[in-house]
C-alpha cells in the first residue's frame, strides 16, 4: 500500500480519550438547567466545535420548555466543568506510537480539530508527544469558515502542509469528523465508540479497532 501524503489526526476521541469528559461537562451543565441529554444526543455532539454544540444544547432546552438561555450562560456552566477534566485525559492506545511512527517515516502530520486553541493547549499539556503534531487546524481558526461535518477543517489542514488531499489519510472517532474527512476527499480511517452505530458513518470508510492497527 502507498504510503500516505500525510495523515491528518483529529484530537478528542482520537488521539486522547476526551470525550466520556467533554459528554459528562455537556451533561451536568444541560442538567444544570433541567434538561438531562440522552445518550444519542450526546453523541451527536462528538467531534462539533463548541459554540455548535452550544446552540444544539441550548435548543433541546428550549423545545422542552428550559428557560431561554445565551451561549454564554450555558458555556458559563460547562467550561469550568470540562476544564477540570479534560487536564487528566489519557492517550488513546496507539496514538503516541502512531505519531512516532509517522515522524520515524517523515510522513507529515496535522491536528484536524473542531477544539480551540486554548482548548487543545489545555489538553495537549500533559502529552510532549502531540507536539509532534506541527501544523494544526483549531476550531477558532480565523480561517476556517464551517465545522465538521463540513469538509473545511481538512482541506484547510491538507492545504497549509502542501498535500493532496485525495492522498492524505484521515483519522477520525465521530460521525460528524468522518463525514468531513470524507467530503474533503480523504482516505478516511474511523476508530469509533464502543456501542455507535456504523450506518451513521459515510460508506467507504476503514473501521479499526484501534490506532494499533493502522499499517505504515
Amino acid at each position: 500500500m502507498a504510503q500516505p501524503a500525510a495523515c491528518l489526526f483529529d484530537l478528542d476521541g482520537l488521539l486522547l480519550d476526551t470525550e466520556p469528559l467533554h459528554a459528562r461537562a455537556w451533561q451536568e451543565a444541560a442538567s444544570h438547567f433541567g434538561r438531562p441529554l440522552q445518550p444519542h444526543e450526546l453523541m451527536a455532539l462528538r467531534g462539533r466545535r463548541r459554540l455548535d454544540c452550544a446552540g444544539q444544547v441550548l435548543q433541546w432546552i428550549q423545545d422542552t420548555g428550559g428557560p431561554a438561555l445565551s451561549s454564554e450562560e450555558l458555556l458559563a456552566v460547562r467550561q469550568p466543568i470540562a476544564e477540570a477534566l479534560l487536564v487528566h485525559a489519557q492517550p488513546m492506545p496507539g496514538a503516541p506510537e502512531l505519531v512516532r511512527r509517522c515522524q520515524e517515516l517523515g510522513v507529515p502530520m496535522a491536528l484536524a480539530t473542531s477544539s480551540s486553541r486554548q482548548a487543545v493547549d489545555l489538553k495537549a499539556a500533559p502529552h510532549p508527544w502531540l507536539a509532534a503534531i506541527r501544523t494544526r487546524v483549531h476550531g477558532d481558526d480565523p480561517e476556517l469558515r464551517t465545522g465538521k461535518p463540513a469538509p473545511d477543517v481538512f482541506l484547510l489542514a491538507a492545504e497549509r502542509l502542501g498535500v493532496a488531499i485525495s492522498r492524505s489519510w484521515a483519522f477520525e472517532d465521530s460521525p460528524a469528523g468522518a463525514q468531513a474527512a470524507a467530503a474533503a476527499g480523504c482516505r478516511v480511517h474511523v476508530v469509533a465508540p464502543p456501542g455507535s452505530d456504523p450506518q451513521l458513518y459515510p460508506a467507504g470508510v476503514t473501521h479499526l479497532s484501534g490506532l494499533d492497527q493502522v499499517q505504515l
